[in-house]
């Protein structure tokens, strides 16, 4: 499983402006409503119903929060790159300003783990997460998240 398999260019958030994880939930909720045609308030729910369960802030400045609804049809992400750190709680202590949200089926199951690991595995390389860091548009964040050709084509 790779993230081209999950997240779509149209899911690629640049430059979010928030002064806290509540408010950055708020935003993500938005986003995933428009993609997923799931109700706001219903994804905002089950993320933050998660991160009560413990910080999705895995270090570095990374988080990857996620959960499972019945309303969604196939598993689907979105990428969001901070403009100012956020506390998340993280182990490290350390502010997030890198996020990739999960929501999958809740009979995913072993896809939704694999895809978990996933980002975990491609976010926690240093080098990838400054580049990532570094690229201020949609298109260029969604091409070295998919491995793909970056194009600024219509």
């Amino acid at each position: 499983m790779q993230l081209k398999d999950f997240i779509a260019s149209n899911a690629v958030l640049p430059s979010v402006k928030v002064a806290s994880k509540k408010q950055l939930f708020q935003e993500i909720s938005e986003r995933a409503a428009l993609i997923s045609g799931i109700g706001e308030r219903e994804i905002f729910d089950t993320l933050w119903q998660r991160e009560k369960l413990g910080s999705t802030g895995v270090g570095n400045g990374i988080a990857i929060p996620h959960g499972k609804l019945a309303k969604a049809g196939r598993m689907f992400g979105l990428f969001v790159r901070l403009d100012n750190p956020v506390d998340f709680d993280a182990t490290d202590g350390i502010p997030v300003d890198l996020v990739c949200v999960l929501i999958a089926p809740e009979a995913a199951g072993a896809d939704h783990l694999k895809a978990l690991a996933q980002v975990a595995r491609t976010l926690r390389d240093s080098t990838f997460a400054t580049l990532l860091r570094a690229t201020r548009d949609e298109a260029g964040i969604y091409a070295l998240l998919t491995g793909s050709p970056t194009s600024h084509a219509a």
